[in-house]
C-alpha cells in the first residue's frame, strides 16, 4: 500500500479527518445538518487522536533524521521536550540545529491537529528552569476544516527531503508572494539568493568540507547516522546520492555516496532557487521559531508540487556562515538554507525516510497508554 494511504489509514482509525462525510461517526465530529460546519461532540483531544496527530507530526525533517524530540501527553495536553542524548554532536556542536527540528515538529503538530478538527494552543517554553522544556500544547476544537488545511496535512506524508539535482522552478515568481504572506517574520526572515552569487555559496559550500576534512568525530557521525542497517532513525542509503549525481550539485553536504542507479540524468546540474532563513538572535527560542517557519516553507514547496532540501552544513562553521550572513545583507544569524526546484513528472519520489515508533517518542500519562501500541 502507499505510504500515504496507509498514513490515513491509521488517522481514519481514530477519527474521521475529512470534513465532507456523512455524520456516520460521533467518536469527535458532527457535521451540522444543512450548514456544512463541524462541530465537536467533545471539548477534550480524544488519546487516540491525540497519538495519531502526534505520529503525523513526528514525520517532521531533523538534523540527520535524529528526530531529537519528545512528546508527553497529559490531561489532553502534550508537552514536548528537547532530547539532549540524540543530538548529533560532532555536526550539531551547539545543539542549535536540533533545537530547529524540534520548532519544525512542532509547527508539523499543528498543521496535523488541525486536520484532525483541534486547534493547537502552544506556550513556549513555559519553564525557565528547563529550557528542555521547549513547548506546551493543549487543544480546542475547531469549527470547520478546510480543504486548505486537509492539503497541508497531506503534504506532510508527500514532503521528502530529495539531495538530487533539480530542474528550474519554473511558477517560482508566482510562488514566492504565496509562501511570503504565510511566513511568520517575527520568527525569521527569509531571503532568495540571485542566481549571480552562486559561485559563491558553491565556494562557501567546499570551504565547510574542506575545514572539515580531517574531523574524524565529524565523519564518524556521518557513518554512524548513514549505517547501512535497517534502523528507525538516520539517513537510509536509499535517500543518499550517488558520486554522479552528487558532481551535479554544488551546495551539499557531502554525505556517504549511495548505491543507486544514477538518477535524473536529464537535468545536467541543479538549477535550484536557495533560500536563507535567518534570526535576529542566536538562542534556543530562536533555533525553535526558525524550525517552525522551515517547517512552513517546505510544507508550502511541497503542496505547490516543488521538491526542497534542507542544508545546515554552511552555518555550522563561523567562517561559512559569516559568509552566508554577507550574501543576505550582513545582519541578523543564518539559521539553514533550502533548494527549491523541480524534478522530472516521470521520476517516482524518493522512498520515505524511517522513524521512531510512537512508543519512543510520546509518553502518554492518561489511564490509557496511547502512546504504547
Amino acid at each position: 500500500m502507499h505510504p500515504r494511504r496507509e498514513q490515513w489509514k491509521r488517522l481514519r482509525e481514530v477519527g474521521d479527518f475529512r470534513p465532507c462525510r456523512p455524520a456516520d461517526t460521533d467518536l469527535w465530529l458532527k457535521q451540522d445538518s444543512g450548514s456544512g460546519v463541524l462541530t465537536m461532540t467533545k471539548t477534550v483531544i480524544d488519546p487516540g487522536v491525540m497519538a495519531s496527530v502526534v505520529e503525523l507530526a513526528c514525520r517532521a525533517p531533523s538534523v540527520h533524521n535524529s528526530q531529537p524530540w519528545h512528546w508527553v501527553a497529559e490531561g489532553g495536553e502534550l508537552r514536548l521536550f528537547f532530547e539532549p542524548h540524540r543530538v548529533p554532536h560532532a555536526t550539531d556542536l551547539t545543539g542549535r540545529e536540533a533545537a530547529i527540528s524540534c520548532g519544525a515538529v512542532l509547527d508539523h503538530l499543528v498543521v496535523a491537529a488541525a486536520a484532525a478538527g483541534w486547534q493547537a494552543n502552544i506556550a513556549r517554553f513555559p519553564n525557565p528552569n528547563d529550557l528542555d522544556h521547549l513547548a506546551t500544547v493543549n487543544f480546542s476544537p475547531m469549527p470547520f476544516i478546510t480543504e486548505a488545511v486537509r492539503a497541508r496535512a497531506d503534504a506532510i506524508v508527500r514532503r521528502r527531503t530529495d539531495r538530487l539535482p533539480f530542474a528550474v522552478p519554473s511558477a517560482f515568481s508566482a510562488f514566492e508572494p504565496v509562501l511570503r504572506s504565510t511566513v511568520d517574520a517575527e520568527k525569521a526572515t527569509l531571503a532568495v539568493l540571485p542566481e549571480s552569487v552562486r559561485p559563491q555559496l558553491a565556494e562557501a559550500s567546499r570551504l565547510t568540507e574542506s575545514l572539515r576534512r580531517y574531523d574524524s568525530s565529524y565523519h564518524a557521525e556521518l557513518q554512524w547516522w548513514t549505517a547501512p542497517f535497517e534502523a528507525s532513525d538516520g539517513i537510509p542509503y536509499s535517500a543518499l546520492a550517488s558520486d554522479s549525481e552528487l558532481d551535479r550539485v554544488d551546495i551539499a553536504r557531502k554525505f556517504p555516496t549511495g548505491d543507486n542507479p544514477d538518477q535524473r540524468p536529464e537535468v545536467d546540474r541543479d538549477h535550484s532557487v536557495i533560500m536563507v532563513l535567518s534570526t535576529y538572535e542566536d538562542s534556543r527560542r530562536a533555533a525553535l521559531g526558525c524550525g517552525e517557519v522551515l517547517s512552513d516553507v517546505l510544507l508550502e514547496a511541497t503542496m505547490a508540487g516543488l521538491a526542497t532540501c534542507t542544508l545546515s552544513h554552511m552555518t555550522e562553521l563561523e567562517d561559512s556562515r559569516n559568509l552566508i550572513r554577507g550574501l543576505t545583507g550582513g545582519s541578523g544569524y543564518p539559521q539553514l538554507l533550502i533548494r527549491i526546484g523541480e524534478v522530472p513528472p516521470s521520476r517516482d519520489q524518493p522512498p520515505p525516510t524511517p522513524r521512531r515508533p510512537l512508543s519512543d517518542v510520546l509518553d502518554s500519562r492518561d489511564a490509557t497508554r496511547v502512546g504504547r501500541r
